[in-house]
């Protein structure tokens, strides 16, 4: 079996050399697959200046991929920090002008505490399989007048929590803990994380909220 980073790796080399970077999630053992493009990590998608502008202080992205939030706060004169697993990641949001440090989130990270904004966007709130684990984390993180901004599955759309795996051509990666949310299951996982719901909104057929500490 492949390494997922390695997996994710290729697809964010080939998505930065202009060629399409599509690759599945598959959750084991019922193989329903999700298509996924790297590409699509790569620049501002409808629906990401919302969030961005939501963004009022210091933010941390994080699992910031590519970089492209990261990057355009920097643009705009923020104060912004990725975070990601992936050297690749951190080596190509650093080339798009972004502060960005490889490490996970479930350990040691610059300023805890002090950040007026976490993001987990394009599906991050599956890091480590546990959605509440994963809250608490950011509730950890985040100034307790700060937000943390999540995108999440639309209403109706199942909440899992599973083994996947990552496919990309003929490369089948080993197997790694992953979840989703869909949108009605918030409230109840904010309320089990230390948080509440500010808000929930839609843009893009795309969902979010906005979470903040109690």
């Amino acid at each position: 079996m492949t390494a997922p980073l390695l997996v994710y790796g290729a697809a964010l080399r080939a998505a930065a050399a202009g060629s399409p970077a599509p690759f599945d999630l598959v959750p084991v053992p019922t193989g329903h697959v999700r298509s996924l493009d790297a590409t699509a990590w790569s620049v501002l998608r409808p629906g990401d200046r919302e969030l961005l502008d939501r963004c009022r202080g210091a933010t941390l992205d994080v699992g910031c991929g590519p970089g492209r939030f990261a990057a355009e706060l920097a643009r705009r004169g923020k104060d912004a920090l990725g975070v990601d697993i992936s050297p690749e990641a951190v080596r190509q949001a650093r080339r798009r002008g972004a502060a960005a440090v490889r490490g996970c989130v479930f350990g040691p990270l610059p300023r805890e505490g002090g950040w007026r904004a976490v993001l987990l966007a394009d599906g991050n709130i599956g890091i480590g399989g546990d959605p509440v684990r994963l809250l608490r984390r950011c509730a950890d993180l985040v100034h307790r007048r700060g937000v943390v901004l999540v995108e999440v599955e639309p209403p109706g759309a199942r909440s899992w929590q599973a083994e996947v795996v990552l496919r990309q051509g003929g490369r089948t990666s080993a197997a790694f803990p992953w979840a989703a949310v869909g949108a009605h299951d918030v409230a109840d996982l904010a309320r089990r994380s230390a948080l509440r719901v500010r808000r929930l909104w839609t843009e893009a057929d795309r969902w979010f909220a906005d979470l903040s500490p109690h």
